[in-house]
């Protein structure tokens, strides 16, 4: 039996999660790698040149960050840094996607030999990086999380031309968002209105929304890790642990075979004919018979296996004569009728 197979890119989003540690970023890469993952997605922000001092928390969170400007500050690393995290993960076998949130951002991950973005969410009315991330990005990742249609549609016309993979993201910005915000329905709908692979940005922080939407058949599906569901930070309640993430992989494996090989029952009933024999039933009498009686319902057991007379032919045999002596528990032949 023929087996296809699709491959659905699995992204491992740290975001934040590394809080400011350089060691505990590398250590991400490592779990990404552990977790049979495909990419590692960080954020690289530098604050003086995508935010202010008027900048509201989305969560009030950081016991040490006097604003959402300071909170950004700590989650910087050096250039040299960064090389080095981008090293790590290509010598890993990692895909490395920077998320950047200003041309500097970019500028400094594309020096670094990263070749993958994604477009955040907020960023998606941000004319200028899209149009610099359009111009040199090997693979784009598009966030839909807070995008209407028309907004969409316009960020789509800077990449339309493009010989570049992409790869529109649905997503919900809601941290964590509940099963009835998933908007899996709105997967099918991207397909169709846009034509290009389509993916699937989870923040449940449960596996569950992964795997359904993997059943769509999805080209790329993006959860955020954490260490553990106790870590320190705005996206703890919407990630995955290792152990959890693990799990995921292992099913959305397991969907990505089973969705592209699609069977016909009447195929696939042929090819299991052995089985069928095993589990299936034949027609057996329940007691002894004389030649000459004239058969009833009565007169059978249905026992397996199914070696002789199937039992869905009962009704065709049920009033036919029996031509030979036949013993209780025996199976009828049509050579006995």
């Amino acid at each position: 039996m023929e087996r296809r197979t699709h491959k659905t890119v699995i992204i491992g989003e740290v975001a934040q999660a590394h809080e400011g540690s350089l060691g505990r970023a590398h250590a991400f890469i490592d779990m990404a790698k552990e977790c049979g993952i495909d990419a590692v997605k960080f954020q690289t922000h530098i604050a003086e040149f995508e935010s202010s001092r008027l900048e509201p928390w989305r969560v009030k969170f950081s016991f040490q960050d006097a604003d959402r400007y300071d909170y950004w500050k700590r989650m910087e690393f050096t250039e040299e840094q960064w090389k080095g995290l981008v090293e790590h993960a290509l010598e890993s076998g990692l895909e490395f996607i920077g998320t950047p949130f200003s041309i500097e951002g970019f500028d400094l991950l594309w020096r670094n030999g990263v070749k993958s973005f994604k477009v955040a969410s907020g960023e998606i009315s941000n004319v200028f990086l899209l149009k610099e991330i359009a111009k040199k990005a090997e693979k784009i990742y598009i966030s839909s999380g807070m995008s209407t249609w028309s907004e969409l549609d316009k960020a789509m016309t800077i990449f339309r031309d493009r010989q570049s993979d992409i790869v529109l993201m649905q997503c919900t910005t809601m941290y964590p968002t509940p099963p009835e915000f998933w908007g899996l329905n709105i997967i099918p709908e991207m397909k169709q209105r846009y034509s290009i692979p389509i993916g699937y940005s989870d923040h449940s922080g449960t596996i569950y929304s992964g795997l359904a939407a993997s059943t769509l058949g999805i080209d790329a599906l993006e959860v955020h890790m954490c260490m553990n569901k106790m870590d320190f930070g705005p996206d703890t309640s919407s990630s995955l642990t290792m152990e959890e993430i693990k799990r995921l992989v292992t099913g959305v494996r397991e969907i990505d075979i089973a969705i592209c090989n699609i069977r016909d029952k009447d195929e696939v009933s042929k090819q299991l004919a052995g089985v069928r024999s095993v589990f299936s039933k034949s027609l057996a009498l329940k007691h002894d018979m004389k030649s000459g009686t004239q058969i009833d319902y009565s007169d059978f057991l249905l026992l397996k296996p199914m070696i002789e007379i199937p039992a869905n032919q009962i009704d065709n045999v049920v009033g036919n004569i029996l031509k030979n002596d036949k013993k209780k528990g025996e199976f009828l032949k049509y050579s006995d009728i």
